[in-house]
Order: C-alpha cells, then sequence, then structure tokens
C-alpha cells in the first residue's frame, strides 16, 4: 500500500488517497469496467468546455471503457457526437453512452469485432447514417496477453493480438478516409511498449511498434490532404485491460517503482484523455506523424 494523490484539477483541492490497487482478475479480454476495484476515474470533473470539438463526430474505438471512454466524455464535454465502437461490453457501453446523453451530445454504440473487416465498413456506415460526417477517428481498442516466453505464443494468440491491435487500425482507416475531410484526424492509441519493449507482452509490444511506425507513415500519406495523423503513447494506465490481462497479484504494485515509473504510481483514464484532446483540435494544427507520452514520466528514445 502506497499514498499517492489523486489529481482532480485544482492542485489546492487534491486529496491524498491510498490508490493501490487489490489483487483481481477479469477472465475475458478485453475487460468489464463495471466489475473493477477501484473503478478508473474518467472525467476531471473541475474541467470546463471550451468547445474546442463543437458539432464534429468523433469515432472512438474500444471507447466503452478505460482511456476510450475518458476520451469520449471529454470529446463530447468539448462539443463532438460519438460513434463508439466496441466488442461486446455492453454494460460499460451503456453506461458511456449514458453519461455522453447527459453531457448534452448524442452518441450511436455499434459493438462488433473490428478484427474484421466488414466491421469497420459497418461502424462508418452507421456513423454516417445517424450525423452525415467524420471529423476524428480515434483507432484506440486493444488485446493483450502475458506470457512468460515467445515459446508460449501460440499461433492463435498471435492472429488474435495482430489483427485486433494493427490490422483493425488499417481496416478502421480504410474504411473512413474516403469520407474525411481537410483539417480531419486520426489519432493511434500505441504505447510506452513501443519504445522500452515488455518481457511479457512481446506480441503485444511489436503491435504497437507497429502502430507507432504505421501513424508516422500514414502521416506522410496525408499530409497533403490536409488530415492530420498523430498517436498517444500512454504508461501504466488503470483500465479494464490489466485486472483481464495480468495476474491477480501483479495489481498490487502496478504502475509503481518496481515498473520503473518515476511517479511511482498508475495513471488514470482522464489523465490521458487531454493529449487525446489536443490532437483531435485545432491546438496542434501544426503537428502531425507525432506522439504524445503520458506515461509518468518515464523518457522514451524518441
Amino acid at each position: 500500500m502506497y499514498p499517492v494523490y489523486k489529481y482532480i484539477g485544482k492542485r489546492e483541492e487534491c486529496e491524498e488517497v491510498n490508490l493501490t490497487f487489490p489483487p483481481q482478475h477479469q477472465d475475458q479480454q478485453p475487460g468489464f469496467e463495471y466489475l473493477m476495484q477501484p473503478r478508473p476515474i474518467s472525467e476531471n470533473p473541475y474541467a470546463t468546455s471550451s468547445q474546442k470539438l463543437k458539432d464534429k463526430v468523433a469515432i472512438i474505438t474500444g471507447g466503452d471503457s478505460g482511456i476510450g471512454r475518458a476520451v469520449a466524455y471529454l470529446f463530447a464535454r468539448e462539443g463532438a457526437d460519438i460513434v463508439i465502437a466496441y466488442l461486446d461490453e455492453h454494460i460499460d457501453a451503456k453506461e458511456t453512452q449514458q453519461h455522453i446523453l447527459e453531457l448534452g451530445r448524442d452518441c450511436i454504440l455499434v459493438p462488433g469485432d473490428l478484427s474484421k473487416k466488414e466491421m469497420a465498413s459497418e461502424v462508418v456506415r452507421r456513423a454516417l447514417n445517424r450525423f452525415g460526417q467524420i471529423d476524428i477517428l480515434v483507432n484506440n481498442h486493444a488485446v493483450q496477453f502475458i506470457t512468460d516466453s515467445i515459446l508460449n505464443i501460440s499461433e492463435e494468440q498471435l492472429d488474435r493480438t495482430f489483427k485486433t491491435n494493427i490490422y483493425s487500425f488499417f481496416y478502421m482507416t480504410q474504411a473512413a478516409l474516403p469520407y474525411l475531410k481537410r483539417g480531419s484526424t486520426i489519432i493511434n492509441t500505441t504505447s510506452v511498449t513501443a519504445y522500452e519493449g515488455n518481457k511479457h507482452l512481446i506480441d503485444y509490444s511489436a503491435t504497437k511498434g507497429a502502430i507507432l511506425t504505421f501513424t508516422r507513415s500514414l502521416s506522410q500519406s496525408l499530409v497533403e490532404k490536409g488530415i492530420r495523423v498523430n498517436g498517444v503513447a500512454p504508461g501504466p494506465i488503470w483500465t479494464p485491460l490489466q485486472p483481464a490481462s495480468w495476474p491477480a497479484e501483479a495489481l498490487e504494485t502496478f504502475g509503481t517503482k518496481t515498473s520503473k515509473v518515476p511517479m511511482n504510481r498508475a495513471g488514470q483514464p482522464f489523465e490521458v484523455a487531454p493529449a487525446f484532446l489536443f490532437l483531435a483540435s485545432d491546438d496542434s494544427s501544426y503537428m502531425t506523424g507525432q506522439i504524445l507520452h503520458p506515461n509518468g514520466g518515464t523518457i522514451t528514445s524518441t
């Protein structure tokens, strides 16, 4: 057990709380937020809106929970309508949708397996049918499986990790691109593991490295069209992916110095979401092919 600060926007009102994570495990990937203890923090209650995304439409994959949920909430607060593509976490997705409606924006849910190319076309079709436009594409969903050796990575696991984590980013981009206009943005979620690797996440880290290079290459391909492509590489963040992959006891030290995180704690989803807002808005109008690093202070090589 170790004390950390629960940052909620106004430093003078921060409270020192104990945010260690009790042992817990979920058997299904990518996990359910409503089962987590404690629940991830998805919103900064002191955030104020500048309407930076007023009347824009954002597709957010994996937007039902975790980082995707926090991004969806912040985008909605900033004036965007939201399309959430997710696998089958219906309770989490409906909770996210309900809160977006409470924030005064529209939100539709599109469940299905994004590792299948036809699902990307369905997400885009539903977005256009409801809103008539797409301005922002956030490729965010992922799975990860803990393995002690590359010898234990089965062909089935390798296929699932790559098809879910990187093939689907190609599929979603291919489906959405014909409808993106000058000024549109694409944001891809990579990871600190793309830079540092992880001995227990060899296939996952490989896909995150692929996403990094995909982001840089796609940015060069689309720059003349006026479409910016950037990425976010989070460090250890308290999301459903963690209890759905790591052994229960491993979560007691998740994000601490044993994980080489200088801030000595895991991050919360709401602490990552502003990086996506910056890249989605005109505040980052002179940035493309770049990666932001909300990772608790870990220094990456590039």
